[in-house]
Formats: C-alpha cells, sequence, structure tokens
C-alpha cells in the first residue's frame, strides 16, 4: 500500500496512484486507499472533470463492462519534471552552435559532478548501496521502489523520470543515468530494462547485480 504524508490529500493520492500504475479501477483504487468505491468516484468525477485524468470501458466476456482511470498530459504534469534545470530548448541551441558532441559532454559532465555530490552518501554493501541510492533518487523526484529478487539481484524501478522530455530527444541522458548507477553501486552489471522516454511504459526498470 502507497504511504504519504497526514497532508497529502486524497486526489493527490489518486493522482501519484495512477502514475504508478498507469491504470487502475474504482475497486483497486478504493482497496488501495480504504474508502469506499462512491467515494473514489467523487473524486474521480472531480479529477476528470478538472481535466487531470480520463477514463475508458474495458469490456468483460460476462458481466458488466469495467472503467479504467489513467492520468492525462495535464495529470502527469503535477509530477516534478526539473524543466528549469535542464531545458531541452536550450540543449538545441547548444546543439546548433556547437554540435552533438558538446550536448553529450554536458551531460557526462553533469553525470561526474552527481558522482562527486552522492558517492559518500552510497556506501557499504551492495544492499546499502541500493537503499542509499533510492533515497536519494527519491529526492530528486523519481518515485522509486525497489526489491530484492531471488538470485540476489535487485529490480529497481522509477515511476517518474523528471527529465523525460529531455531524454526523448537525446538518449545520451539515459546512458549517462545507467553510469552514474555503475560507479555509485560499484558494479559493472546495472542493466535497463525498460525506459520512459523510450517506450510506452509507465516506468524506468533497472536491474542490479554485484559485480562478479
Amino acid at each position: 500500500m502507497i504511504v504519504l504524508g497526514k497532508e497529502t490529500n486524497t486526489r493527490q493520492i489518486i493522482l501519484t496512484l495512477l502514475k504508478r500504475n498507469q491504470e487502475q479501477t474504482v475497486s483497486a483504487l478504493a482497496t488501495e486507499l480504504g474508502v469506499t468505491e462512491m467515494a473514489v468516484r467523487r473524486h474521480l468525477q472531480g479529477l476528470e472533470k478538472d481535466g487531470f485524468i480520463e477514463s475508458r470501458i474495458e469490456r468483460q466476456a460476462m458481466g458488466r463492462p469495467t472503467y479504467k482511470y489513467s492520468l492525462t498530459a495535464k495529470g502527469d504534469e503535477r509530477f516534478p519534471r526539473n524543466y528549469g534545470d535542464l531545458s531541452l530548448s536550450i540543449l538545441k541551441d547548444l546543439e546548433q552552435m556547437s554540435g552533438n558532441e558538446m550536448v553529450d559532454r554536458l551531460f557526462e559532465k553533469r553525470r561526474d559532478r552527481l558522482q562527486e555530490k552522492y558517492e559518500t552518501e552510497v556506501k557499504g554493501s551492495l544492499s546499502e548501496r541500493v537503499k542509499a541510492l533510492a533515497r536519494i533518487q527519491n529526492e530528486n523526484g523519481y518515485m522509486v521502489d525497489y526489491k530484492q529478487l531471488e538470485d540476489g539481484s535487485y529490480e529497481f524501478i522509477e515511476y517518474n523520470c523528471p527529465i523525460s522530455q529531455v531524454a526523448k530527444e537525446y538518449p545520451v541522458a539515459c546512458n549517462c543515468e545507467q553510469q552514474l548507477f555503475n560507479k555509485l553501486l560499484e558494479t559493472a552489471n546495472v542493466e535497463r530494462k525498460s525506459c520512459i522516454a523510450k517506450e510506452n511504459t509507465n516506468c524506468c526498470v533497472y536491474r542490479l547485480k554485484e559485480q562478479s
């Protein structure tokens, strides 16, 4: 179950659940929130009226059709993007003036700066390093979950990408994040399984393993 601060209102929790799960039914939301379906429908009506969510009908082989709810582009914009720090228009201007190689060097410089900033916080065993990395990424708006798998590796999930619009235009941003994880976790075994910027998915997923 999702846990947010006491001051977080129900509408924002619903938006967060839709951000995490991409689509949800009234029943699933009611179970997650611990409230009645009638209460959930009231909030959904308000969110849909305000343009933050949309619904679609899923037909069933038997029984009544199911309504599924998801975020609209307006709803998705309620989550951190960091546009002020990493402006797509500025990067395009830089590319025009100095070429794509300069943009690559800019992201590599950012990667190195973040490594220097966080390397003293990410230390210890792989488990401790993953936990520290998750905390850092959460502080930066990435909405992280992670879990250890049966083989000892970790699944590291980011449900929000603050620079996804930039990464869609400049894949080097994703490559540098993966390299940053390699350096902070002190392992070359960081595999990206899915990516918000490159695929029709609601999360970036990494597989993290101990250095062999």
